[in-house]
Protein backbone atom coordinates (compact mmCIF):
# COMPACT_ATOMS: atom_id res chain seq x y z
CA UNK A 1 0.00 0.00 0.00
CA UNK A 2 2.80 2.38 0.98
CA UNK A 3 4.54 2.31 -3.20
CA UNK A 4 1.49 3.26 -4.41
CA UNK A 5 0.46 5.87 -2.57
CA UNK A 6 4.44 7.36 -2.57
CA UNK A 7 4.50 6.81 -6.25
CA UNK A 8 0.54 9.19 -6.59
CA UNK A 9 2.75 11.52 -4.30
CA UNK A 10 5.73 12.02 -7.01
CA UNK A 11 2.77 11.94 -9.71
CA UNK A 12 1.58 15.08 -8.32
CA UNK A 13 4.36 17.00 -7.37
CA UNK A 14 6.03 16.24 -10.94
CA UNK A 15 2.79 17.58 -12.25
CA UNK A 16 3.00 20.56 -9.74
CA UNK A 17 6.88 21.24 -11.03
CA UNK A 18 5.79 21.06 -14.36
CA UNK A 19 3.09 23.53 -14.24
CA UNK A 20 5.36 25.76 -12.82
CA UNK A 21 8.06 25.81 -15.01
CA UNK A 22 5.36 26.17 -17.99
CA UNK A 23 4.52 29.48 -16.31
CA UNK A 24 7.36 30.44 -15.60
CA UNK A 25 8.67 29.89 -19.17
CA UNK A 26 5.71 31.28 -21.05
CA UNK A 27 5.87 34.84 -18.40
CA UNK A 28 9.39 35.25 -19.93
CA UNK A 29 9.06 33.95 -23.34
CA UNK A 30 4.86 34.21 -23.73
CA UNK A 31 2.92 33.86 -27.02
CA UNK A 32 6.00 34.48 -29.43
CA UNK A 33 5.93 31.66 -31.52
CA UNK A 34 2.16 31.29 -31.25
CA UNK A 35 0.59 34.13 -32.82
CA UNK A 36 -0.52 35.24 -36.48
CA UNK A 37 1.73 37.58 -38.21
CA UNK A 38 -0.04 40.75 -38.63
CA UNK A 39 0.94 44.03 -40.67
CA UNK A 40 3.59 44.75 -37.72
CA UNK A 41 5.49 41.84 -38.79
CA UNK A 42 6.96 40.03 -41.87
CA UNK A 43 4.44 37.42 -42.66
CA UNK A 44 5.18 33.75 -43.30
CA UNK A 45 2.14 31.12 -43.56
CA UNK A 46 0.79 29.82 -40.32
CA UNK A 47 -1.22 27.59 -39.87
CA UNK A 48 -4.97 28.04 -37.27
CA UNK A 49 -5.32 31.59 -39.46
CA UNK A 50 -9.58 30.96 -38.28
CA UNK A 51 -8.76 30.92 -34.57
CA UNK A 52 -6.95 33.23 -34.75
CA UNK A 53 -9.23 35.92 -37.06
CA UNK A 54 -11.79 35.11 -34.09
CA UNK A 55 -9.65 36.31 -31.65
CA UNK A 56 -8.83 39.09 -33.11
CA UNK A 57 -12.35 39.94 -34.04
CA UNK A 58 -13.20 39.16 -30.06
CA UNK A 59 -10.56 41.76 -29.01
CA UNK A 60 -12.14 44.24 -31.39
CA UNK A 61 -15.17 43.59 -30.06
CA UNK A 62 -14.05 44.33 -26.70
CA UNK A 63 -12.03 47.31 -27.50
CA UNK A 64 -15.01 48.79 -29.36
CA UNK A 65 -16.89 48.12 -25.96
CA UNK A 66 -15.90 52.01 -24.39
CA UNK A 67 -14.24 50.71 -21.94
CA UNK A 68 -10.60 51.16 -22.28
CA UNK A 69 -10.12 51.89 -18.70
CA UNK A 70 -11.04 48.42 -17.82
CA UNK A 71 -9.31 46.99 -20.73
CA UNK A 72 -5.48 48.34 -18.65
CA UNK A 73 -6.65 46.97 -15.53
CA UNK A 74 -5.93 50.49 -13.94
CA UNK A 75 -8.58 52.30 -11.55
CA UNK A 76 -7.66 55.80 -12.64
CA UNK A 77 -10.07 59.23 -12.13
CA UNK A 78 -12.73 59.97 -15.09
CA UNK A 79 -11.61 62.81 -16.83
CA UNK A 80 -12.62 66.23 -16.15
CA UNK A 81 -15.64 66.94 -19.60
CA UNK A 82 -14.86 69.55 -21.37
CA UNK A 83 -15.18 70.59 -25.17
CA UNK A 84 -11.57 68.64 -26.00
CA UNK A 85 -13.43 65.87 -24.96
CA UNK A 86 -14.46 63.73 -28.08
CA UNK A 87 -17.32 61.69 -28.19
CA UNK A 88 -16.69 57.98 -29.13
CA UNK A 89 -18.70 56.74 -31.58
CA UNK A 90 -15.93 55.45 -33.35
CA UNK A 91 -13.58 51.81 -32.89
CA UNK A 92 -10.19 54.18 -32.96
CA UNK A 93 -12.13 56.67 -30.69
CA UNK A 94 -13.22 53.71 -28.41
CA UNK A 95 -9.35 52.31 -28.08
CA UNK A 96 -7.95 55.10 -27.67
CA UNK A 97 -10.17 56.78 -24.58
CA UNK A 98 -9.77 60.13 -26.30
CA UNK A 99 -8.46 61.06 -29.90
CA UNK A 100 -5.45 62.25 -28.92
CA UNK A 101 -4.55 61.71 -32.93
CA UNK A 102 -2.06 63.58 -34.14
CA UNK A 103 -3.67 64.05 -37.17
CA UNK A 104 -4.41 67.79 -37.77
CA UNK A 105 -2.35 69.15 -35.06
CA UNK A 106 -0.52 72.28 -35.85
CA UNK A 107 3.25 72.13 -36.18
CA UNK A 108 6.06 74.10 -38.57
CA UNK A 109 6.31 73.05 -42.03
CA UNK A 110 10.09 72.16 -40.68
CA UNK A 111 9.56 70.43 -37.87
CA UNK A 112 7.19 68.51 -39.70
CA UNK A 113 10.24 67.51 -42.28
CA UNK A 114 12.30 66.83 -39.99
CA UNK A 115 9.95 64.27 -38.71
CA UNK A 116 9.30 62.87 -42.12
CA UNK A 117 12.65 62.77 -42.52
CA UNK A 118 13.69 60.93 -39.71
CA UNK A 119 10.92 58.46 -40.12
CA UNK A 120 12.00 57.92 -43.31
CA UNK A 121 15.77 57.17 -42.65
CA UNK A 122 14.66 54.46 -40.12
CA UNK A 123 12.16 53.18 -42.40
CA UNK A 124 15.04 52.55 -45.47
CA UNK A 125 17.74 51.26 -42.74
CA UNK A 126 15.23 48.69 -41.46
CA UNK A 127 14.43 47.59 -45.78
CA UNK A 128 18.26 47.79 -46.22
CA UNK A 129 19.59 44.90 -46.55
CA UNK A 130 23.46 45.39 -46.31
CA UNK A 131 22.50 47.24 -43.03
CA UNK A 132 23.00 43.68 -40.68
CA UNK A 133 22.34 43.40 -37.15
CA UNK A 134 21.12 41.08 -34.65
CA UNK A 135 17.52 40.08 -34.36
CA UNK A 136 16.53 42.41 -37.76
CA UNK A 137 14.86 39.84 -39.39
CA UNK A 138 12.49 38.87 -36.93
CA UNK A 139 8.80 39.72 -36.72
CA UNK A 140 7.26 41.25 -33.76
CA UNK A 141 5.89 37.61 -32.91
CA UNK A 142 9.57 36.60 -32.31
CA UNK A 143 10.39 39.03 -29.58
CA UNK A 144 10.19 37.32 -26.45
CA UNK A 145 7.81 39.22 -23.66
CA UNK A 146 10.95 40.30 -21.39
CA UNK A 147 12.57 41.77 -24.63
CA UNK A 148 9.25 44.05 -24.39
CA UNK A 149 9.57 45.50 -21.00
CA UNK A 150 10.50 49.05 -22.11
CA UNK A 151 7.31 49.96 -23.98
CA UNK A 152 5.12 51.75 -21.31
CA UNK A 153 1.32 51.93 -22.26
CA UNK A 154 -1.31 54.64 -21.43
CA UNK A 155 -4.55 53.80 -22.35
CA UNK A 156 -6.06 56.63 -21.31
CA UNK A 157 -5.12 58.59 -24.45
CA UNK A 158 -3.50 55.88 -26.59
CA UNK A 159 -0.21 56.50 -26.18
CA UNK A 160 2.82 54.16 -26.38
CA UNK A 161 6.49 55.16 -24.82
CA UNK A 162 9.83 53.49 -25.48
CA UNK A 163 11.53 54.36 -22.96
CA UNK A 164 15.64 54.84 -23.84
CA UNK A 165 17.93 55.36 -20.56
CA UNK A 166 20.17 58.17 -20.51
CA UNK A 167 17.44 60.12 -23.58
CA UNK A 168 15.87 62.27 -20.94
CA UNK A 169 13.67 58.85 -19.73
CA UNK A 170 13.04 59.72 -16.50
CA UNK A 171 11.17 62.92 -17.56
CA UNK A 172 9.04 61.45 -20.03
CA UNK A 173 8.15 58.47 -17.61
CA UNK A 174 6.87 61.33 -15.28
CA UNK A 175 4.59 62.38 -18.25
CA UNK A 176 3.67 59.40 -18.28
CA UNK A 177 2.28 58.93 -15.09
CA UNK A 178 0.79 62.22 -14.95
CA UNK A 179 -1.39 61.36 -17.95
CA UNK A 180 -2.02 57.80 -17.22
CA UNK A 181 -2.90 58.77 -14.04
CA UNK A 182 -1.34 55.64 -12.56
CA UNK A 183 0.13 57.25 -9.81
CA UNK A 184 -1.73 58.30 -6.73
CA UNK A 185 -0.34 61.25 -4.38
CA UNK A 186 -2.60 61.38 -1.11
CA UNK A 187 -5.40 59.69 -3.67
CA UNK A 188 -5.15 62.26 -6.00
CA UNK A 189 -3.41 61.60 -9.57
CA UNK A 190 -0.04 63.70 -9.95
CA UNK A 191 -0.95 66.78 -12.57
CA UNK A 192 2.83 68.27 -12.45
CA UNK A 193 5.93 65.71 -13.70
CA UNK A 194 8.12 67.51 -11.58
CA UNK A 195 6.53 66.45 -8.35
CA UNK A 196 6.73 63.16 -8.97
CA UNK A 197 9.51 61.35 -6.73
CA UNK A 198 12.41 60.04 -8.88
CA UNK A 199 12.57 56.67 -6.46
CA UNK A 200 8.44 56.26 -8.07
CA UNK A 201 9.85 56.83 -11.75
CA UNK A 202 11.78 54.08 -11.80
CA UNK A 203 9.57 51.77 -9.81
CA UNK A 204 8.30 48.81 -12.81
CA UNK A 205 5.33 48.40 -11.00
CA UNK A 206 4.48 52.45 -11.77
CA UNK A 207 3.81 51.74 -15.55
CA UNK A 208 2.17 49.33 -17.53
CA UNK A 209 4.63 47.75 -20.34
CA UNK A 210 3.92 45.42 -22.30
CA UNK A 211 5.99 42.36 -21.00
CA UNK A 212 3.33 42.87 -18.01
CA UNK A 213 0.46 41.49 -20.97
CA UNK A 214 0.95 37.46 -20.80
CA UNK A 215 -0.08 37.34 -16.97
CA UNK A 216 -3.15 39.79 -17.38
CA UNK A 217 -4.76 38.81 -20.92
CA UNK A 218 -3.04 35.15 -21.47
CA UNK A 219 -3.56 33.96 -25.19
CA UNK A 220 -5.22 37.37 -26.37
CA UNK A 221 -1.67 39.49 -25.29
CA UNK A 222 -0.21 39.58 -28.83
CA UNK A 223 -3.45 40.29 -30.49
CA UNK A 224 -4.22 43.35 -28.33
CA UNK A 225 -0.17 44.24 -28.40
CA UNK A 226 -0.85 44.45 -31.80
CA UNK A 227 -3.94 46.50 -32.05
CA UNK A 228 -2.82 48.63 -29.57
CA UNK A 229 0.41 49.38 -31.73
CA UNK A 230 -1.89 49.76 -34.91
CA UNK A 231 -4.49 52.32 -33.04
CA UNK A 232 -2.26 54.03 -30.66
CA UNK A 233 0.63 56.85 -31.04
CA UNK A 234 3.56 55.58 -30.59
CA UNK A 235 7.22 57.80 -30.12
CA UNK A 236 11.01 57.11 -29.13
CA UNK A 237 13.85 59.09 -28.26
CA UNK A 238 17.52 58.65 -29.00
CA UNK A 239 20.73 60.19 -28.70
CA UNK A 240 23.88 59.71 -30.18
CA UNK A 241 25.39 56.61 -29.10
CA UNK A 242 28.64 57.30 -28.57
CA UNK A 243 27.34 60.14 -26.05
CA UNK A 244 24.99 57.87 -24.71
CA UNK A 245 27.39 55.52 -23.46
CA UNK A 246 29.71 58.66 -21.87
CA UNK A 247 26.54 59.44 -20.28
CA UNK A 248 25.84 55.93 -18.60
CA UNK A 249 29.40 56.04 -17.56
CA UNK A 250 29.41 59.03 -15.79
CA UNK A 251 26.33 58.54 -14.34
CA UNK A 252 27.24 55.06 -12.88
CA UNK A 253 30.35 55.01 -12.24
CA UNK A 254 31.83 58.65 -11.34
CA UNK A 255 29.14 58.90 -8.45
CA UNK A 256 29.10 56.51 -5.93
CA UNK A 257 26.28 54.11 -6.82
CA UNK A 258 26.56 51.06 -4.61
CA UNK A 259 24.33 48.68 -6.90
CA UNK A 260 26.40 49.40 -10.14
CA UNK A 261 29.48 49.10 -7.97
CA UNK A 262 28.80 45.65 -6.75
CA UNK A 263 27.29 44.18 -10.32
CA UNK A 264 29.56 46.06 -12.55
CA UNK A 265 32.43 47.70 -11.06
CA UNK A 266 34.05 45.04 -9.08
CA UNK A 267 34.25 42.53 -11.87
CA UNK A 268 35.59 45.69 -13.82
CA UNK A 269 38.31 46.10 -11.91
CA UNK A 270 39.53 42.86 -11.65
CA UNK A 271 39.54 41.67 -15.07
CA UNK A 272 40.66 45.42 -16.45
CA UNK A 273 42.36 46.90 -14.01
CA UNK A 274 44.27 44.04 -12.17
CA UNK A 275 42.85 44.66 -8.68
CA UNK A 276 42.57 40.89 -7.57
CA UNK A 277 40.69 42.30 -4.26
CA UNK A 278 39.06 45.46 -5.04
CA UNK A 279 36.96 46.87 -1.50
CA UNK A 280 33.63 45.63 -1.18
CA UNK A 281 31.75 48.59 -1.18
CA UNK A 282 31.96 51.97 -3.42
CA UNK A 283 32.69 54.45 -0.35
CA UNK A 284 35.96 52.27 0.59
CA UNK A 285 36.55 52.06 -3.26
CA UNK A 286 35.70 56.17 -3.88
CA UNK A 287 38.01 56.59 -0.40
CA UNK A 288 40.86 54.62 -2.03
CA UNK A 289 40.96 56.54 -5.21
CA UNK A 290 39.99 53.18 -6.83
CA UNK A 291 37.50 53.73 -9.85
CA UNK A 292 36.57 52.43 -12.72
CA UNK A 293 38.27 54.00 -15.92
CA UNK A 294 36.74 54.98 -19.14
CA UNK A 295 38.73 52.92 -21.07
CA UNK A 296 37.46 49.80 -18.31
CA UNK A 297 34.26 50.51 -19.50
CA UNK A 298 35.05 50.63 -23.01
CA UNK A 299 36.87 46.77 -22.63
CA UNK A 300 33.94 45.41 -20.20
CA UNK A 301 31.49 46.47 -23.52
CA UNK A 302 33.91 44.87 -26.22
CA UNK A 303 35.01 41.59 -24.07
CA UNK A 304 33.15 38.83 -25.48
CA UNK A 305 32.51 37.01 -22.04
CA UNK A 306 30.61 40.19 -21.13
CA UNK A 307 27.11 39.10 -22.96
CA UNK A 308 27.90 35.50 -22.41
CA UNK A 309 26.71 35.88 -18.77
CA UNK A 310 24.00 38.44 -19.11
CA UNK A 311 22.52 40.60 -22.09
CA UNK A 312 24.23 44.74 -21.61
CA UNK A 313 22.54 46.36 -18.82
CA UNK A 314 19.98 48.92 -20.08
CA UNK A 315 21.90 52.25 -20.16
CA UNK A 316 24.56 50.75 -21.93
CA UNK A 317 22.39 48.53 -25.08
CA UNK A 318 21.55 49.14 -27.91
CA UNK A 319 18.21 51.19 -28.76
CA UNK A 320 17.08 48.53 -31.42
CA UNK A 321 17.53 46.06 -29.06
CA UNK A 322 15.46 47.84 -26.10
CA UNK A 323 12.74 49.58 -28.68
CA UNK A 324 13.01 47.32 -32.02
CA UNK A 325 12.29 49.82 -34.39
CA UNK A 326 12.46 47.41 -37.07
CA UNK A 327 9.05 45.53 -36.34
CA UNK A 328 7.32 48.59 -34.42
CA UNK A 329 6.71 51.96 -36.86
CA UNK A 330 6.92 54.64 -34.66
CA UNK A 331 5.10 57.63 -35.04
CA UNK A 332 7.34 60.16 -33.56
CA UNK A 333 11.14 59.59 -33.65
CA UNK A 334 12.25 62.50 -30.92
CA UNK A 335 16.23 63.47 -30.25
CA UNK A 336 17.95 64.27 -27.25
CA UNK A 337 20.07 67.01 -29.55
CA UNK A 338 16.70 68.46 -30.15
CA UNK A 339 15.15 67.67 -27.07
CA UNK A 340 13.47 71.17 -26.14
CA UNK A 341 11.84 71.40 -29.65
CA UNK A 342 11.10 67.86 -30.11
CA UNK A 343 9.00 68.09 -26.93
CA UNK A 344 6.55 70.52 -27.37
CA UNK A 345 6.09 68.89 -30.81
CA UNK A 346 5.20 66.07 -29.62
CA UNK A 347 3.22 67.45 -26.81
CA UNK A 348 1.05 69.54 -29.68
CA UNK A 349 0.61 66.66 -32.14
CA UNK A 350 -0.89 64.78 -28.59
CA UNK A 351 -3.05 67.64 -28.08
CA UNK A 352 -1.80 67.68 -24.24
CA UNK A 353 0.35 70.56 -24.37
CA UNK A 354 -2.59 72.18 -22.68
CA UNK A 355 -2.31 69.76 -20.06
CA UNK A 356 1.48 69.73 -18.88
CA UNK A 357 4.44 71.15 -20.08
CA UNK A 358 7.83 68.89 -20.51
CA UNK A 359 10.10 69.58 -17.38
CA UNK A 360 12.93 71.77 -18.19
CA UNK A 361 16.17 70.33 -19.61
CA UNK A 362 19.10 69.35 -17.27
CA UNK A 363 21.97 71.44 -18.37
CA UNK A 364 25.29 69.49 -17.09
CA UNK A 365 24.34 66.99 -19.82
CA UNK A 366 27.12 65.41 -21.93
CA UNK A 367 27.45 67.28 -25.14
CA UNK A 368 28.37 65.53 -28.30
CA UNK A 369 31.52 68.43 -28.41
CA UNK A 370 32.98 65.90 -24.90
CA UNK A 371 33.82 62.85 -27.54
CA UNK A 372 37.14 63.67 -28.28
CA UNK A 373 38.38 63.81 -25.52
CA UNK A 374 36.75 61.02 -23.82
CA UNK A 375 38.13 59.14 -26.82
CA UNK A 376 41.75 60.52 -26.85
CA UNK A 377 43.29 57.72 -24.58
CA UNK A 378 40.79 54.94 -26.33
CA UNK A 379 43.24 52.50 -28.82
CA UNK A 380 41.79 53.36 -32.39
CA UNK A 381 41.07 49.66 -32.68
CA UNK A 382 38.83 49.82 -29.76
CA UNK A 383 36.93 52.45 -30.93
CA UNK A 384 36.43 50.52 -34.75
CA UNK A 385 35.34 47.86 -32.63
CA UNK A 386 32.70 49.79 -30.11
CA UNK A 387 31.54 51.59 -33.97
CA UNK A 388 30.40 48.36 -34.94
CA UNK A 389 28.86 47.08 -31.91
CA UNK A 390 26.81 50.24 -31.87
CA UNK A 391 26.36 50.90 -35.78
CA UNK A 392 22.74 50.04 -36.28
CA UNK A 393 22.03 52.91 -33.55
CA UNK A 394 24.22 55.17 -35.51
CA UNK A 395 22.51 54.21 -39.07
CA UNK A 396 18.85 53.51 -37.71
CA UNK A 397 18.65 56.90 -36.40
CA UNK A 398 20.38 59.11 -38.83
CA UNK A 399 23.61 59.86 -36.64
CA UNK A 400 26.78 60.58 -38.62
CA UNK A 401 29.66 58.20 -38.80
CA UNK A 402 32.16 59.23 -36.01
CA UNK A 403 34.90 59.62 -38.61
CA UNK A 404 37.52 61.47 -36.59
CA UNK A 405 37.17 59.10 -33.77
CA UNK A 406 37.86 56.00 -36.39
CA UNK A 407 40.79 57.08 -38.04
CA UNK A 408 44.24 57.90 -37.08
Amino acid sequence: MARPRLFRLWLVLGSVLMILLIIVYWDNVGTAHFYLHTSFSRPHPTPGQGEDQDAEDFLDKLLGSGKPGDLSGRKTEPPPAGPSRPAQSHLEESVRGYDWSPHGARQSPDQGRQQAERRRVLRASCANASLAFPTKERSFDDIPNYELNHLIVDDRHGIIYCYVPKVACTNWKRVMIVLSESLLDRGAPYRDPLDIPREHVHNSSTHLTFNKFWRRYGRFSRHLMKIKLKKYTKFLFVRDPFVRLISAFRSKFELENEEFYRRFAMPMLRLYANLSSPPSSVGEAFGAGLRVSFANFIQYLLDPRTERLAPFNEHWRQVYRLCHPCQIDYDFVGKLETLDEDAAQLLRLLRVDGHLRFPPSYRNRTASSWEEDWFAKIPLAWRQQLYKLYEADFVLFGYPKPENLLRD
